[in-house]
Order: C-alpha cells, then sequence, then structure tokens
C-alpha cells in the first residue's frame, strides 16, 4: 500500500499517510487546489484567507475540507503564521480560533500541538513545507510550516521537543510526514539563504545544487528530513511525499510558479476520540 493516498470526498482531493492512518488515531490530510468554490486565480479550494479571495469562499471552502477529513469546522485551530519559530500548546478553551477569521488565529504561531482529542489542527501554505506530527504513543499530534526561514530555524525539531516538554513524547516513538510543497527542482535561492543553513546546519551544503552564477536549488524536503532525524526521529518514522507544487500546478498552488496570486493549501489532523 502507498504510504501517501489520494482520498476523495464529495469533490475534495486530499492526501492521507497510510502509517498515521492505520494507527487508528488521527483523521488528517493534506488537501490539494481541487474541490472549492473559489474563482480563478485561487481556483478552487483556497482556504487561506491572507490572499484576496472572498472571505465567504474561504470559509465555504474550509467547511468542505473540513467535511473531508472529518471534523466540523467551528472546531478548528488556524494560525497566524510568521516565517518564525514559535509553536503553540493548544487545548480545548482554543477550539474555533482562526476558523472563521483570520483576525482570531493564533497569532506569530508557524506550529502547533495538541493531546487533546477533538481539536483540529491547521497550518497553510502554497509552497512552504507542510509538516505534520503524531506521537501514537501519549498520544499528541502537531503541525508545523516551514519555508526556508522556518527550515533553518528547526522549526520541525523544535516542534517536537515541545511536544516533550509539554506532553512527555518521546521523540523516537513519533511518526512524521513532509507533504507537498515546492521540491529541489523549482527552489532556486541566492547566497543568503544558503549561508543561513550553513550556520544552521553542520552539513548544511548538502542541501543544495548549483543552478548558476550566485545561485543553488535548494532541497527543504532533505532538510527538514535532516532536522528531524538530528532530533531523534527514525528515518523510518520520516514519510516524505516527494510532491512538488512548482511541478503540479494542476494540483497544487504555488506562490512561487504564480508570482504571489494563488490560494493556499492546509495540512489538517486532529486525535479522534
Amino acid at each position: 500500500m502507498p504510504v501517501f493516498q489520494w482520498q476523495q470526498v464529495n469533490g475534495v482531493r486530499f492526501l492521507t499517510v497510510t502509517p498515521l492512518t492505520e494507527t487508528g488515531l488521527v483523521k488528517h490530510g493534506f488537501t490539494s487546489r481541487l474541490g472549492g468554490v473559489s474563482q480563478p486565480p485561487f481556483h478552487t479550494l483556497n482556504l487561506g484567507f491572507t490572499v484576496q479571495d472572498a472571505p465567504e469562499k474561504v470559509v465555504e471552502n474550509r467547511r468542505r475540507a473540513a467535511r473531508a477529513v472529518g471534523f466540523p469546522l467551528e472546531d478548528l485551530v488556524a494560525l497566524q503564521q510568521v516565517h518564525g519559530d514559535r509553536v503553540a500548546v493548544v487545548a480545548a478553551e482554543h477550539r474555533g480560533r482562526g476558523a472563521l477569521t483570520y483576525e482570531t488565529a493564533l497569532p506569530g504561531t508557524d506550529a502547533v500541538i495538541t493531546n487533546v482529542p477533538g481539536v483540529p489542527l491547521s497550518t497553510y501554505h502554497a509552497d512552504c513545507v507542510p509538516v505534520i506530527f503524531l506521537d501514537p504513543v501519549t498520544p499528541a499530534v502537531g503541525l508545523a510550516h516551514a519555508g526556508w526561514k522556518g527550515t533553518a530555524l528547526k522549526i520541525a525539531a523544535k516542534t517536537l521537543l515541545e511536544m516533550k516538554k509539554y506532553f512527555g513524547t518521546r521523540v523516537e516513538d513519533c511518526l512524521v510526514a513532509i507533504g507537498p510543497s515546492i521540491g529541489p527542482c523549482c527552489y532556486e535561492v541566492d547566497r543568503p539563504v544558503r549561508d543561513a543553513f550553513g550556520q544552521a546546519f553542520a552539513h548544511g551544503e548538502a542541501f543544495f545544487r548549483a543552478a548558476g552564477q550566485g545561485k543553488w536549488h535548494l532541497d527543504l524536503w532533505e532538510a527538514n528530513a535532516s532536522a528531524l532525524e538530528e532530533a531523534g526521529v527514525p528515518r523510518d518514522h520520516i514519510f516524505t511525499s516527494r510532491l512538488c507544487t512548482g511541478c503540479q500546478r494542476d494540483l497544487f498552488y504555488s506562490h512561487r510558479k504564480e508570482n504571489g496570486l494563488t490560494g493556499r493549501m492546509a495540512a489538517l489532523i486532529m486525535l479522534a476520540g
């Protein structure tokens, strides 16, 4: 059985991760751009309030995505993402924060964790790396939004450390999924980005491939996997979709390839119970 599987519920297409599904502990998914009501250039399942889409369409799209994955939209917790490394710890009283408006989302946050069943978490992406975490023993779940800045800050590893701190998670127990995002084929960066990774990682140069004068292709998938492995996650517990948002714009939004005028997908997870 494939590690990543496409699902379709009432027209909403999303990816699930088989090892997470098989635990029976969570409802989860990485959404595509398919199955919503938004018009071009946000067609059709735009889930982000931060683009110039009609808010009522975003709410309807979120309602459809929530229903497809299996939870009420009104319970969803969302973030005001800032490309940082702050991790929010969410409890039952946070249900609904940011579900229907951007203003009520948790401010200045790029990762979120909970050990409370029935609290669905979300992050939003259009090239940046979505990371889903499941500690099947405690149990607990988390999400991280990792662009190049968050990746260099090792936000994925920091999310695990917060799960350990607050929930007693053992990092080696965790299952981690890296979802659709811009691949090394399409992600060209300059010297300051390369230098940031050189400072953050002992072997940061391994994530880059020369692309011409002063330019490199960056592998965010491998950089995040490396940070997770360094933090103690076994490599066979790290699952990478290797689906590039830049290459597959029929399925995904790409901020870079669509010159910033595009929608947002979501990573979603909730502890069942």
